[in-house]
């Protein structure tokens, strides 16, 4: 019988969750379900000195919005003390571990004569063979680590993988103050919950022949490993802050969609043929680690940025309108109280959605549909909103003030009549209408302006743009 396949995702709650962690957890959440296998979210909070209980909520809340679910957890390490202390016995009671009292001064000495030799720094195991009674003071717990041989790893990805057990030392399982360490934990984590697949960064690469020892150690049977290329910045770097917004909750804030988000991390090292958009369906019935490349994936703002217009463009409105909503309201375009419908968003969002690349963008653009006092780009108002555009206002307004019932095609005919009757073209009224209504020189077509605001409002609005015409000395 095969054993169904679990995969995880382990973040450190010592920051914010940046794209690269996603990209990760996306990749393991696409294999689980592609194998109706089990998802499970793993907080690893050993480093107390650094995990907060902020850094996990936010986890949590990047990968909701992601729509990342998880079938177990979130467990956390610190809550499973007991049974790394249960383990850390079993290892010293079976002589595969022991007590190390060597003092930092000592352990700095050791590092700096390697240092001088032009060897690499490591423990030199002088604790390992102590005899007598057990040492009372301070101490860690270490891992005896036999020097001679290699290590050898199968890497899904990158296929078998050989380690020099020279360049390992005995590696420490429990701190002085009985916290136990990362290498450590992990490997009990994953034994305990059945883990039967790590995908991660190949960052841990080097995590892995230590790993490799400890669950042969224990007598658990080992996982099978694909460590993922690293995603780089334009300039070939490690991404970073300096790269851009690398939080997930930043992209979501600045108006990216967690679709376009999604679909842009999983084109990051994995292919499928020429295609470049997915559904989630698709991703999920497409999705192999065979079609994940070793090669470090180069992070492009501008194609995200596209992607994510691809996605407000072709959006069904009403789900569209629901991501919407949180942006506009933090955009200050609409009070947390507005009392606005889905249904009422979503009109709007047919006529707003084909010139944004993001919702924050579109956002801005919304605000004179939802602000009654609009803000006039000074030099738009200064160029169009003049004493020779005044006739045509008025004589505007006059038209639409006329209309019964006020339909898109009527406000078509008004404009036209208005501009023939003066022996203009279109863009002399147009472009004054459209800073008398929205304040701005881009908008969506005046025509639909005109149809979103309603007769009443717009008469409003450009009765007022006369009035500050004549005002200002007309």
């Amino acid at each position: 019988m095969t054993t169904p396949i679990k995969v995880r995702f382990a973040p450190s709650p010592t920051g914010t969750l940046h794209i690269g962690g996603v990209r990760t957890a996306l990749f393991n959440w696409l294999f689980a379900r592609h194998h109706g296998g089990r998802f499970v979210l793993r907080i690893e909070d050993t480093d107390v000195s650094r995990s907060t209980e902020e850094s996990i909520q936010e986890i949590l809340a990047a990968l909701t919005w992601l729509g990342l679910d998880w079938d177990e957890g979130p467990y956390r390490q610190m809550q499973r003390q007991d049974r790394y202390r249960e383990v850390v016995d079993t290892l010293l009671r079976e002589n595969k571990a022991y007590r190390c009292t060597c003092s930092s001064e000592e352990l700095d000495t050791l590092r700096r004569e390697a240092e001088k030799r032009g060897e690499k720094p490591k423990y030199d195991g002088r604790c390992r063979n102590r005899t007598g009674p057990p040492p009372t003071g301070p101490s860690v717990v270490r891992f005896k680590v036999d020097p001679e041989g290699t290590i050898a790893v199968h890497d899904m990805l990158r296929g078998q993988v050989h380690f020099d057990k020279k360049e390992l030392d005995d590696m420490i399982l429990q701190r002085s103050d009985g916290t136990p360490t990362y290498n450590f934990v992990v490997v009990v984590d994953d034994a305990d919950m059945g883990i039967t697949h790590v995908i991660r960064g190949d960052d841990h690469l080097s995590n892995t022949p230590k790993q490799a020892l400890l669950y042969d150690a224990l007598g658990f049977p080992r996982p099978r490993f694909a460590h993922i290329s690293m995603i780089l910045g334009a300039d070939k770097a490690r991404l970073s802050k300096r790269h851009g917004a690398t939080s997930t909750l930043a992209y979501r804030d600045q108006g990216y969609l967690p679709e376009a988000l999604l679909n842009y991390l999983v084109r990051l090292g994995w292919s499928h043929g020429d295609q470049e958009i997915f559904t989630r369906r698709e991703m999920i019935e497409l999705f192999s680690l065979e079609s994940i490349t070793t090669s470090a994936a180069v992070f492009n703002p501008d194609k995200l940025l596209w992607l994510n217009q691809q996605y407000i463009q072709t959006m069904p409105p009403l789900e569209l309108a629901r991501h919407w909503e949180p942006i506009l309201v933090r955009e200050g375009v609409l009070a947390e109280d507005h009392g606005r419908s889905l249904e009422d968003l979503a009109r709007i969002v047919g006529h707003l959605n084909q010139r944004a690349g993001t919702l924050v963008e579109m956002a801005g653009k919304a605000a004179f549909y939802f602000k009654e006092d609009i803000e006039f780009d000074p030099k738009a108002r200064s160029k169009f909103l003049t004493p020779e555009t005044l006739p045509l206002l008025r004589a505007l307004e006059s038209r639409l003030a006329q209309l019964e019932p006020c339909t898109l095609a009527g406000i078509e005919t008004a404009f036209k009549e208005v501009v023939e009757e003066a022996g203009e073209k279109l863009g002399k009224l147009a472009q004054p209408v459209r800073v008398a209504l929205t304040g701005q020189t881009a908008s969506p077509g005046i025509y639909d302006v005109v149809d979103l605001l309603g007769k009443e409002r717009t008469l409003r609005r450009l009765r007022a743009a006369a009035k500050g015409i004549e005002a200002s000395g007309a």
